[in-house]
């Protein structure tokens, strides 16, 4: 390249002039009538490490833990033990379940305070308080044939669904999976909900229909509740139980209703949520879409007992929790404290963390089962309360999170 002498001057000049903000001074500072002013350089303060996931507690932190009656958990507590693999555990599981389907409150507890230690579990940030929500096993209406008034597809896991378990490949991304699909030879998101609900209804979905639904509002409830009932229209009832998941993250349509003006947050509940699309059916499609993440399911057994959770094992009403287990170990015992909802009626009692959930992602964070039914529904529904958890070890033994953070 040719410089021309006028342009090789200007270059000249202009690093002449910076050179005043260099941090070196040089032998002769330039002399010119106006140098450049260099803007003073704030120091990075380091941001502080996160807090450690749980800190130890006592016996005594545990608000109401002398007032649960521990032995009505116990045959929950039984279940989890059945999945509880840690070698520390196998001499807690053997007294435990010598105790029998139901001791007395003060067996329990006792033995509870002698095998184990509470460890208190806090957010990144220190605080130890977070979201406690709750879930039911809902029933809807189906039938094995699709009609007018049967029209929803409820799904089963698609031929074409890769799910990808990235623990296998990195050990530090456990309780990781990836899904998607291949197109050629590459992998990409699976289908979002608009897609999956067109596709199911046309039949285009390698995916089996394993019946119908009768109301659109009801199945998507019950895709967020992971689990349900279906009474046929031939009579007979079955259970269908969570199998898979499209990858796609869940978002709450009543936080996008309350974005968009259509609802009060107060009113964002089931309830709330239902009468507004009966009176806005042309948006249905819409609300449902704003929550790209979709539920696939499978028939489950149907022998009375509750529906199974992630842990394998039946959930009990009112002694269940579904957690994020980059925290919560799943199948360990906890002590919830938080209170009844849209209440300030304390709920303190021994839970055990047999389920996971889309939308269960934190920390200090829980959804309290109560059951099956619309009683329990109402309850869940309603169900957005303040709380504190308190993981239950083995004493001399810290959980498996405890000595990590972030």
């Amino acid at each position: 390249m040719t410089w021309n002498p006028r342009s090789l001057a200007l270059i000249l000049a202009a690093l002449g002039s910076l050179a005043g903000c260099a941090t070196l001074v040089p032998e002769k500072a330039p002399e010119c009538a106006a140098c450049p002013v260099c803007p003073a350089v704030k120091p990075e303060t380091p941001s502080a490490p996160p807090a450690e996931p749980m800190v130890l507690a006592n016996w005594a932190e545990l608000p109401g833990w002398s007032d649960d009656d521990a032995g009505q958990a116990w045959g929950a507590l039984i279940a989890s033990c059945s999945r509880l693999k840690q070698p520390e555990w196998r001499p807690v599981c053997d007294a435990i379940q010598a105790l029998g389907q139901r001791p007395s409150a003060s067996a329990a507890r006792a033995l509870l305070e002698e095998r184990l230690q509470p460890w208190r579990i806090q957010n990144a940030d220190g605080t130890k308080e977070g979201l406690i929500t709750g879930y039911y096993e809902p029933l809807i209406r189906g039938s094995r044939t699709r009609t007018g008034r049967y029209a929803t597809p409820v799904l089963g896991v698609p031929d074409d669904l890769l799910t990808i378990d990235l623990g296998s490949l990195y050990p530090e991304l456990k309780h990781m999976r990836l899904r998607g699909r291949l197109v050629g030879n590459r992998v990409v998101p699976y289908d979002s909900r608009a897609s999956i609900d067109e596709k199911g209804a046309a039949g285009t979905l390698p995916a089996k229909v394993l019946l119908w639904a009768e109301d659109p509002i009801d199945f998507f409830f019950l895709q967020v509740q992971g689990s349900g009932q279906v009474q046929l229209a031939d009579g007979g009832r079955i259970r269908i139980a969570y199998a898979d998941q499209n990858g796609h993250p869940y978002l709450s349509i009543g936080r996008w209703l309350v974005a968009k003006g259509e609802l009060k947050a107060e009113q964002a509940g089931m309830d709330g949520i239902r009468a507004w699309a009966r009176a806005n059916p042309q948006r249905l499609s819409e609300m449902l879409d704003a929550n790209p993440s979709y539920v696939f399911f499978k028939e489950a057994p149907n022998n009375g007992e509750g529906p199974h959770g992630a842990l394998g094992v039946p959930l009990t009403a009112q002694r269940s929790i579904a957690v994020d287990v980059r925290t919560v170990p799943l199948g360990a015992p906890v002590f919830l404290a938080t209170t009844y909802p849209r209440s300030e009626t304390p709920l303190r009692r021994l839970v055990l963390a047999q389920d996971t959930g889309g939308a269960i992602k934190g920390r200090v964070r829980a959804d309290f089962f109560w059951g099956f039914g619309a009683e329990p529904g109402a309850k869940a529904g309603n169900m957005r309360q303040k709380g504190a958890l308190w993981v239950l070890w083995p004493r001399d033994h810290r959980p498996p999170t405890a000595a990590s953070a972030g």
